[in-house]
């Protein structure tokens, strides 16, 4: 006899950010926006991946994406911080840790 998944599990046809996530998220959001560093955002929720993009102003390109990839959970890490060209600035399990990279840019631009 095969091994048949029960009808009520099915993988989730999107990935989404959880509430205490987009929490800290936005929490992060609030202060850069109080700084003047950023004004707006967009979140994407795919079949792979959640994003929270953040932008200087709405037009433009995102400055900071912030990617949630559940299947990278065992690997490098679900959440990362990627720059506007694409470099990974930061990546791991940990999301409070992961934004400590941009909170650096906090300090910096309260000083």
């Amino acid at each position: 006899m095969t091994y048949q998944p029960s009808p009520s599990f099915h993988a989730p046809e999107q990935v989404a950010f959880h509430r205490t996530e987009l929490n800290v998220i936005l929490g992060l959001y609030g202060r850069m926006v109080a700084a003047g560093e950023w004004r707006d955002y967009g979140m994407s929720h795919l079949r792979d991946v959640a994003i929270f993009s953040v932008f200087r102003r709405t037009a433009e390109n995102p400055l900071y994406r912030i990617e949630k990839r559940p299947k990278l959970r065992l690997k490098q890490g679900q959440y990362a911080v990627i720059a506007m060209d694409g470099q990974v600035l930061k990546r791991g399990n940990d999301l409070r840790q992961v934004l400590r990279v941009l909170e650096r840019k906090l300090i910096r631009a309260v000083e």
